[in-house]
């Protein structure tokens, strides 16, 4: 007979009175920069804002390109801004915020897998789980406590 692996993953659903002023910071920042995104070809704007372990809060957004898929993700280009700007400061906090041009509320957004793998990248390089808040059209926000609760079987190639 087969065995079953399986992993349970949680995520807390979060009303803003319950995050805290540096947490509403962050939500804001990521809004801010989805607004500034260069999405012509999808229409669909994402911005992303990270709190480093020094206090500095960074942000991205979206970048397309017409000879897809070179475009880049909000959460790669915060990421990678921060490891090329600040290598020594651990990321703690990430904020995804997403809208399409077309639609006057966010749309609920996650990580894609390649950002999701980006992300566990940099919770094994600092030894330090990054907290993931993701804004939703309710206005309530969804919280993983680490990147395992949005990919559970991640790929760990060092560790």
């Amino acid at each position: 007979m087969a065995k079953k692996i399986s992993k349970s993953v949680c995520l807390h659903i979060l009303e803003q009175g319950e995050l805290d002023d540096g947490e509403l910071a962050l939500i804001s920042l990521a809004e801010k920069s989805m607004k500034k995104a260069y999405a012509p070809y999808s229409k669909f704007t994402v911005g992303a804002s990270l709190l480093l372990k020094n206090g500095e809060m960074l942000s991205a957004n979206n970048q397309e390109n017409a000879a897809f898929p070179v475009g880049i993700c909000a959460e790669r280009v915060v990421l990678s801004y921060a490891n090329a700007n600040f290598p020594d400061q651990a990321p703690l906090k990430l904020a995804i915020a997403a809208q399409s041009i077309r639609d006057e509320e966010y749309s609920p957004i996650s990580p894609c897998g390649l950002c999701r793998q980006t992300i566990n990248e940099y919770e094994l390089k600092f030894n330090q789980e990054i907290e993931i808040y993701m804004l939703n059209p309710s206005g309530q926000i969804f919280k993983a406590d680490n990147i395992s609760q949005l990919l559970p079987f991640k790929f760990n190639n060092f560790k």
